[in-house]
């Protein structure tokens, strides 16, 4: 019997429509002759599943339709749905939502309450990961470098004035949503006169905003993931793109070089792979993560090899974008690997009794 597992994509953020690539990706990542295989597209209240999937993407040349009449809604009593008088229960969810209610740890707990097991972390850790002040903020406690950040939240933003934050972070700096991805409602701020625009753009995108310190150096991003038996951390990728910084036509229009393994000496690699895998289990995550971090000091900023080069944390992301081009099959595809043959032992590590 072939286990069958739900790709559940879609969700509330301006993520959305990246998260039905990722679930294209994953279905095209995956084996079909192990698993079959429903794309499930949340949407506020609207839960529906495609049905004949295989058939439908097949037609579409493997983009998600929005619209079609297989999509079908689910039974959220069970996570089920009927299809031809067919009722389908899954034995497993691969989440690659990109914000809520999937990134934020919202789903995960109603999976947990359903019984159905799903690829990434918990609903704490997930929600803790989510909430980029908390996240980093509780890293430091544990010796993980972070950017110098403030906290708004809507009730209470009148309180700090724009002379305030920036005697704190500094110019520039980053202004974002604090609940949310990295692609949407991101300004980097280089005049105290743009403070309070940036502030009300983050603002829409969700009801915290962080102003973070500008850190100049080189992203690099780390992706890693743990079975019970093995954890795997892959080629690290350098982020080199002539914007102002990875937004969201670096990220999606091609307007940046990923350059994968990074072009960082050997110890540096070492020292940010064994700190991914080493924030990964102060976090408690689960599947594939990918952590994304600024180097700097006199190293990172001359290419010197016998410089000073520092590790500092950006982000965790829990929910890692998955299309074809994305950084982790990016990664997979350095180190060697097989992505469906990555994305089977995480699924199969669900149903190991070891």
């Amino acid at each position: 019997m072939k286990h069958k597992i739900a790709i559940i994509a879609g969700g509330d953020s301006s993520e959305y429509g990246v998260s039905l690539r990722s679930a294209a990706g994953i279905y095209s990542f995956l084996e079909k002759d192990q698993y079959d295989i429903t794309i499930v597209k949340l949407r506020g209240t609207a839960w529906q599943a495609l049905a004949q999937t295989a058939s439908v993407l097949a037609e579409n040349d493997g983009v998600v339709p929005e619209d079609t009449e297989q999509w079908v809604e689910m039974d959220k009593n069970d996570f089920s749905f009927t299809y031809n008088g067919e009722k389908t229960n899954f034995d497993f969810a691969y989440i690659t939502i990109h914000g809520t209610p999937g990134e934020n740890g919202v789903l995960q707990g109603y999976l947990d309450m359903v019984g159905v097991p799903y690829s990434c972390c918990g609903v704490l850790a997930a929600a803790m990961t989510f909430n980029k002040f908390t996240c980093n903020h509780y890293l430091k406690g544990f010796g993980i470098r972070v950017a110098e950040s403030v906290l708004l939240r809507k009730s209470e933003s009148h309180l700090l004035t724009p002379d305030t934050i920036i005697a704190q972070v500094g110019l520039p700096c980053f202004i974002k949503t604090n609940v949310g991805g990295s692609s949407f409602g991101v300004t980097k701020v280089k005049t105290i006169e743009e403070v309070v625009p940036a502030i009300e753009k983050a603002f829409a995108e969700g009801s915290e905003v962080i102003c973070e310190a500008f850190m100049k150096g080189v992203e690099i991003t780390c992706g890693v993931y743990k079975t019970k038996d093995k954890a795997v951390a892959f080629p690290i990728t350098e982020v080199v793109t002539s914007n102002e910084f990875f937004d969201y036509d670096a990220k999606y229009n091609g307007q940046v070089d990923e350059i994968t393994p990074a072009r960082i000496p050997d110890e540096v690699r070492d020292a940010v792979q064994a700190m991914t895998l080493k924030i990964y289990d102060i976090l408690g995550c689960k599947g594939i993560i990918r952590v994304d971090y600024i180097l700097t000091g006199d190293g990172a900023i001359g290419r010197d090899a016998k410089g000073d080069w520092q590790i500092n944390l950006l982000e965790v992301n829990t929910t890692p974008g998955m299309t074809a081009t994305s950084f982790i099959p990016q990664q997979v595809r350095a180190a060697g690997l097989n992505i469906g043959e990555v994305l089977n032992e995480i699924i199969e590590d669900n149903f190991s009794k070891q």
